[in-house]
């Protein structure tokens, strides 16, 4: 009824939550737009009227659809802005603004909604950066999944810096910015019902603030990249077919928390394929290397970075893994995704 105060507590979504009316005005006045409050937000216009800013922007969006919803350390709303800054940081610019769109499930419960979308706000603030524009759609019970988050980002390139997967030359390091698996073995935990002695914890974190330091330390760039799906090994080898060279790793260098290693071994699943999402990979000169790495170990989220390899010459663009035995393998493209919805 008119008048009515959103019932956060017990309420759930329901279809004339998406229907363009007056519950739809009330859901996005009492929940999105007080939680995500801010002056663009407010114009209320079918989009936002945002200052020029100059440079070359950058524009990258994301959709999220992880299960379970929430999970250690973290939930869908803190992720579907920590990816996308990323995206928008990996290309060596400064993420401003954010857009998402929301598709809701008829019945999911108004005090998980508002729990993420304060989520989302939450990490929107630490990141810097602002929701400036949004959608909501509801779907009926049974044709969703509780809540599908989609986030457009816009940034500033930074001038002078074009990084890109194009741009990685033979005896070029390959630095990691800490350890690997987190998110991918905190995900698979929850979902399954795993219990492990050591907790597993995502690492989904917003990277712009350590890119800023990478990018302060004056060492030469070529390329950034968050190793999520498909994890650290995917990740090196689009580099590697996007500039045509190979990549050599060294095992022993690659950080890896117990936790996350002996759960791969019970399981049977390699960490160099697990998802991250508070990682980064870089690929820079290799006189710069020492510099970059000192520069990323002095913020809180590279404190555990490594040079873990080189760009080799390669025609064949593999990426292989000199293995703690002396001998190497190779880490190849998945045939397929060994953890669905990770993200």
């Amino acid at each position: 009824m008119a008048g009515l105060k959103l019932d956060l507590r017990h309420g759930r979504v329901e279809m004339s939550h998406g229907s363009g009316g007056r519950a739809m005005a009330q859901l996005i006045d009492e929940l999105f737009a007080k939680r995500l409050a801010n002056d663009y937000l407010a114009q209320g216009d079918d989009g936002a009227l945002l200052p020029a800013v100059p440079g070359r922007l950058v524009v990258s969006t994301d959709s999220h659809v992880v299960s379970p919803l929430f999970f250690p350390g973290g939930d869908i709303g803190s992720l579907a802005v920590h990816g996308t800054v990323n995206d928008v940081a990996m290309m060596g610019a400064r993420p401003l603004y954010l857009a998402a769109a929301f598709i809701l499930e008829e019945g999911f419960p108004l005090a998980d909604l508002e729990r993420i979308v304060e989520s989302m706000a939450a990490a929107a603030r630490r990141a810097g950066v602002q929701i400036v524009a949004g959608d909501t759609k509801v779907v009926e019970k049974g044709k969703g999944d509780g809540v599908f988050i989609t986030t457009t980002g816009f940034g500033v390139a930074r001038d002078g810096v074009t990084l890109s997967g194009r741009n990685a030359r033979p005896g070029d390091a390959i630095l990691l910015s800490g350890s690997i698996g987190e998110h991918g073995m905190a995900i698979l935990a929850q979902r399954e019902g795993f219990a492990f002695d050591a907790p597993l914890v995502s690492d989904s974190a917003a990277l712009n603030g350590l890119v800023e330091v990478m990018l302060d330390s004056g060492a030469e760039l070529r390329a950034l990249r968050d190793p999520t799906r498909g994890g650290l090994a995917t990740t090196l080898n689009e580099l590697a077919r996007q500039s045509a060279v190979g990549m050599l790793l060294d095992e022993t260098a690659i950080p890896i928390q117990p936790a996350v290693a002996a759960a791969c071994e019970f399981l049977g699943l390699d960490p160099c394929y697990m998802a991250n999402e508070g990682k980064l990979v870089a690929l820079c000169a290799a006189p710069d290397a020492k510099r970059l790495l000192a520069a990323m170990r002095g913020h809180p989220l590279g404190q555990n970075a490594a040079i873990i390899g080189q760009v080799i010459e390669d025609s064949h663009t593999f990426v292989q893994m000199r293995t703690r035995l002396g001998g190497r393998r190779i880490l190849d493209w998945l045939n397929g995704e060994p953890l669905p919805r990770i993200c």
